[in-house]
């Protein structure tokens, strides 16, 4: 028997890096995945290699930030797959930028698709995990994705991490939430460190030209941060949400799952 056998998961920013990862991986485990992103041609891409490979997966367009999108996604996943068991709020954006430099325009847009986003998506799926919550021993599950930035700080980046850090604490809190009443829902935070996919590279990108180095030296400076000597994999992520999605965290929630190569032991 695999790990998700039976259950109907839901990821966002799914159409490549991350999410596709995790959709794919999701898939090979046992679930139902439900795609969405607004990159389409990607999505469909992804959703069909998944489909290629055994899988039941379908992929839509989907704005987070639009409650009606979520509101039409979370009815796609239960009109296609029979109910919605997983949420996995992955679709987010990234700037490192000085805060003298920072617009409200662009603190409101980081805000709202990383972190409007996750609460439209918990307050979205919330009342169709619960409905199917009696079946899995651990209850439904919803993964959201933060970051070692929702831990510590750095300079450059205040917007990226007040948000991440919002996501932290509205994960704990809708963890209570969550476990109140006899239909559980667990809610936890991923704390990924620098990851090799293209959010990854803008990073290394930005890095570069802040620091006034070449994108090699950047890359080097970027990995010594990580003490395992590496970028992280999105497999190495991907394979946390499967564990957070399946029964083998069926008493976990609340937590925060770091994985960051050590970059937050120091």
């Amino acid at each position: 028997m695999n790990r998700c056998d039976g259950k109907v998961a839901l990821i966002t920013g799914a159409a490549r890096g991350l999410g596709a990862e995790a959709a794919k991986r999701l898939s090979v485990a046992g679930a139902s995945v439900l795609l969405t992103d607004i990159l389409d041609d990607q999505g469909r891409e992804t959703a069909d290699a998944i489909a290629a490979n055994g899988g039941q997966a379908h992929y839509i367009h989907h704005d987070v930030t639009s409650e009606d999108d979520w509101a039409a996604a979370v009815e796609e996943a239960v009109a296609r797959f029979g109910g919605l068991d997983v949420l996995v709020n992955n679709a987010g954006i990234y700037y490192n930028r000085p805060i003298a430099e920072i617009s409200l325009d662009d603190w409101r847009q980081m805000m709202s698709i990383n972190v409007d986003g996750v609460f439209l998506g918990c307050k979205a799926a919330l009342p169709a995990i619960r409905e199917r919550a009696g079946k899995w021993r651990g209850g439904g599950s919803i993964v959201n994705l933060s970051s070692v930035a929702g831990l510590i700080g750095a300079a450059g980046g205040t917007a990226y991490h007040a948000s991440k850090g919002a996501v932290r604490l509205l994960t704990k809190s809708l963890a209570l939430e969550g476990a109140d009443g006899e239909a559980k829902v667990r809610a936890n935070s991923i704390h990924p460190a620098v990851i090799d996919t293209n959010m990854g590279r803008d990073l290394v990108g930005q890095f570069s030209s802040n620091m006034g180095v070449s994108d090699n030296e950047a890359t080097e400076l970027v990995t010594m941060l990580h003490p395992l000597g590496r970028l992280g994999l999105p497999e190495d992520v991907a394979n946390a949400v499967v564990f957070l999605a399946s029964e083998d965290s069926a008493f976990m929630t609340g937590a925060e799952v770091v994985v960051d190569g050590g970059l937050t032991a120091r």
